[in-house]
C-alpha cells in the first residue's frame, strides 16, 4: 500500500486519488510505504528521484548498508520492536528517507507507534509540519513505544521476582520460568532496537534538513538521551533477569535436595526395622523367640525403638 500525506491546517491529509502520471503535491510530508507491490515502489522512486532499497537490503546487518547517504538523500533503517503484546515478539526492519524536506517510510509491519502518531498528526496541525517534523515524531514515538515495553517489562519482573522469593510459591517454577523467558527476549530485542535507534539519530543528525535548525538539533539530543536512558535501563533489566533466573535454578535445586533428603533419611530410618522384620520372618523351623508368647511385641518394640533413635540422632546432628 501507498500513502501520500500532505501537511496542512487541521493536520496530515491523505491524497485518496492518483492518476497513473501522479506528482507530489508541493506539501507532501510523507510518503509511507506499507508493505508495497514492485508497481507501488517504482511510483514513489519515480516521485521521489532516488532509488528505494529492497526489503533483502533493508535486513542487511551491516551498517553502511543501513545509514548511507546518496542522490543527495538520506537512507536510514532501523530495527523495530513488534508484538510486544503478543507471544511472539519480533524484530523488523524500517528505512525511513529523508529527501529534498519530505520523508519516506518502507515498512513491511504495522507497528503501534506509526498508527499512533499517523493519529496525532491527523488531529493537530502543529503535530506535523513537514517531513523532518514527520521523521522526528515517528522517531520519537517509536522511543516512547519502547520505553511502554520496558515500563510493562520491569513491571513482570518485580511480579516475578516476589513469586519465586514467596514462600506460597508451592514449587510452580515452569510458569515462572516461561515468564522470565518471555521477559528476557522483549528485553533483548528492545535493547537491540534501542542500539539500532541510537545509530539512526546519530547519521541522522548529518542531514541538512535537520543540521540547519536549532529545534532539529534540539530534538535529536533529547531523542539521543532518551535512548541512552533507556539502553541503559534494559541492561539493567538483564542483569536482574540473569540474577532471577539463576536464583529459580537454585531454587529448583534446593527443592531437590530437600526431597531426597527426605527419602534418604527416611530410607535409613526404616532400615533397623527392615532388618528385624526380614529376620523374624524367615521361614525356618527353629527361629529363636519364635515360639515364645512375647516374641511378636518384642519384635514389634524392637523395630520402633530402633525407628526413634535413628530419628533422634538425625534430629540431633540438625539433619531434620
Amino acid at each position: 500500500m501507498l500513502r501520500v500525506l500532505r501537511s496542512g491546517d487541521g493536520g496530515l491529509h491523505e491524497v485518496d486519488e492518483r492518476d497513473p502520471a501522479w506528482a507530489l503535491p508541493s506539501d507532501t510530508a510523507w510518503i509511507d510505504l506499507i508493505d508495497p507491490t514492485r508497481e507501488e515502489e517504482v511510483a514513489a522512486e519515480k516521485a521521489l528521484g532516488v532509488q528505494l532499497p529492497t526489503r533483502e537490503e533493508m535486513a542487511e546487518i551491516e551498517v553502511s548498508s543501513r545509514l548511507y547517504q546518496e542522490d543527495g538523500a538520506h537512507f536510514m533503517t532501523a530495527f523495530v520492536l513488534v508484538g510486544a503484546d503478543g507471544e511472539d515478539p519480533a524484530l523488523a526492519p524500517v528505512t525511513f528517507v529523508l529527501a529534498d524536506g519530505r520523508l519516506a517510510t518502507i515498512r513491511y509491519v504495522d507497528p503501534r507507534a506509526f498508527v499512533a502518531y499517523a493519529a496525532q498528526a491527523a488531529r493537530d496541525g502543529d503535530f506535523c509540519t513537514g517531513g523532518v517534523s514527520a521523521f522526528l515524531g515517528l522517531l520519537d514515538a517509536l522511543v516512547d513505544r519502547l520505553a511502554d515495553i520496558l515500563e510493562t517489562a520491569s513491571e513482570d519482573v518485580d511480579k516475578t521476582s516476589g513469586e519465586i522469593f514467596s514462600r506460597d510459591r508451592r514449587g510452580a517454577f515452569k510458569p515462572i520460568l516461561r515468564r522470565l523467558g518471555r521477559s528476557q527476549a522483549i528485553t533483548a530485542k528492545a535493547r537491540s532496537s534501542l542500539v539500532s535507534l541510537a545509530r539512526l539519530v546519530s547519521f541522522a543528525a548529518l542531514a541538512d534538513e535537520i543540521a540547519s535548525l536549532k529545534d532539529n538539533r534540539e530534538r535529536l539530543r533529547s531523542l539521543q538521551r532518551d535512548i541512552q536512558s533507556l539502553t541503559d535501563h534494559s541492561a539493567y533489566l538483564t542483569e536482574n533477569l540473569t540474577f532471577l533466573l539463576d536464583s529459580a535454578t537454585a531454587l529448583i535445586n534446593t527443592d531437590q535436595n530437600e526431597i531426597m533428603k527426605v527419602f534418604s533419611v527416611w530410607a535409613v530410618v526404616l532400615m533397623p526395622p527392615t532388618l528385624i522384620a526380614s529376620v523374624f520372618g524367615m521361614n525356618f523351623a527353629h527361629i529363636p523367640g519364635s515360639q515364645s508368647p512375647l516374641g511378636f511385641g518384642v519384635a514389634l518394640l524392637a523395630m520402633i525403638g530402633t525407628m526413634v533413635v535413628a530419628l533422634w540422632w538425625f534430629r540431633r546432628k540438625g539433619w531434620l
